[in-house]
């Protein structure tokens, strides 16, 4: 049998009186002894029969919610929880008729009294502390708040004044030695561990120390309605940020409008790259989000930074061919690998075109060969796509390329391909590639013939030179 049947089980009217008048001695002496933390209603624990019913176990548990609704102290809790214990065993163990399952609306006895368990069982939890934990959870909480939350100057200063307010209400509490300083963020963050670590070094008792800990809750719930209260960045207008942020301190007075793309403009000047982002950023607006990437094309080398490289990368890995065409102009190697991947989406010629010469803007050695096998001709990159994958490896400079450009030269079909060729050898500028090219000044074509003139002349003038 177990905990709650044999220990707290009442008298079923067979035992002797004697040991009845023990039990009531018993209950006496736990009264007298019984303090802070000590249940002392054991005595008066219900009964469950046996062989428990749908009856007897609502009973059961109507007994069960009394107690709940009269505990006092968390042993008197742990009682209750040994009951329910019980409950469930003898559920268990009842024979309860089972719904029928072709009826909805059938009665259904064990789910009801599942139920009623389970909802006494959170009224136990709800009835549970606070505890010290709860105060220490609640200051690592504000302090998550505070070093994560991007402040403005007035809301820094009054989520200061909230923790000083709090630090001083927890020390009548408990011994807090914390005097954080304004103008240091981590100060106030120390200030509040500072706390955490008093409270949890007080080891206070959720019973004996339940007026302390209340009155730490309290103070817990002032400092998280001060920080709720303080200003965020968030809370202002996107004009307001940007003002407090001195994005319009470049503007004697406003003059085009919209005033932001003044002031972009102004910023694009200066090379105010942060301010540029800033703008991007906050301003959700289709017009100022071209115009600021325009700000970023036209800057090139002078706009790639950290933060600029992030953002373009970013958009560059969903495939914004704007994004792409800027990560070019920067010259930007870090964008070499995200851009290969792109080389071969044959599906989608006007990203390839863009991609390519972007990789030939930056000089991307590592794409080379993914270039290069795009010249081939029974590949599936399309003939208006070839020319700009010969073109990036003439940007690119690299004398592997001189083979497969001398091939695409020599026997591609298309003109515009072969003339892209001749032009890409010219850019490599070896005596080899250029000596590949001047090979078709007798060409047909006129484009590739204009490209061979042109390596003739080039080789005419380093003779000259020699």
């Amino acid at each position: 049998m177990d905990y709650a049947r044999s220990s707290w089980c009442m008298s079923n009217g067979d035992d002797d009186p004697a040991d009845a008048s023990g039990e009531a001695d018993a209950a006496d002496d736990a009264e007298e002894a019984g303090g802070a933390g000590e249940s002392t209603d054991a005595a008066a624990a219900p009964t469950l029969p046996d062989e428990a019913t749908e009856e007897s176990l609502n009973e059961y548990l109507d007994e069960i919610a009394e107690r709940l609704d009269d505990a006092e102290t968390e042993a008197d809790l742990d009682d209750i929880d040994a009951l329910l214990d019980d409950a469930e065993d003898g559920l268990d163990e009842a024979d309860l008729p089972e719904p029928d399952e072709d009826d909805e609306d059938a009665d259904d006895p064990r789910g009801d009294l599942e139920d009623r368990i389970a909802e006494l069982r959170d009224g136990v939890e709800e009835a549970r502390g606070p505890y010290a934990e709860d105060v220490i959870d609640a200051i690592e909480a504000a302090a998550s708040t505070l070093e994560d939350t991007e402040w403005t100057a007035d809301g820094r200063d009054d989520a200061a004044d909230a923790v000083d307010a709090f630090v001083e209400e927890a020390s009548e509490s408990v011994a807090v030695d914390a005097f954080p300083e304004h103008d240091d963020l981590d100060e106030l963050i120390a200030a509040l561990d500072a706390v955490a670590e008093a409270v949890a070094d007080a080891d206070l008792d959720p019973d004996a120390d339940a007026e302390t800990i209340a009155a730490l809750i309290d103070a817990t719930d002032g400092l998280e309605a001060g920080l709720d209260d303080a200003e965020e960045w968030d809370d202002l207008e996107t004009h307001e940020q940007l003002r407090a942020q001195g994005y319009y301190d470049v503007l004697g007075h406003y003059k085009d409008f919209p005033v932001e793309w003044s002031a972009l403009k102004e910023h694009e000047a200066r090379g105010n790259v942060d301010m540029i982002l800033l703008a991007l950023n906050s301003l959700e607006s289709d017009f100022m989000e071209r115009h600021c990437l325009e700000a970023f094309e036209r800057m090139g080398k002078r706009g790639k930074t950290e933060a600029s490289l992030e953002e373009l990368l970013g958009r560059a890995e969903k495939r914004d061919q704007f994004a792409i065409r800027i990560l070019g102009k920067m010259a930007a190697e870090e964008a070499t690998e995200t851009l290969v991947e792109f080389v071969s989406e044959d599906s989608n010629p006007q990203l390839q075109k863009i991609v390519f010469k972007a990789l030939g803007e930056i000089g991307a050695a590592e794409a080379v060969q993914p270039l290069a096998d795009q010249l081939d001709p029974e590949g599936d990159t399309e003939d208006l796509v070839r020319p700009h994958a010969a073109r990036a490896l003439g940007l690119i400079g690299d004398t592997r390329a001189i083979d497969p450009l001398a091939d695409a030269l020599a026997e591609d079909d298309s003109d515009d391909v072969r003339a892209a060729a001749g032009w890409a050898l010219r850019q490599i500028g070896t005596r080899e590639a250029i000596e590949t090219v001047a090979e078709y000044a007798d060409e047909h074509s006129f484009i590739v013939s204009t490209e061979a003139e042109k390596a003739e002349q080039s080789l005419d003038a380093a003779s000259a030179t020699a």
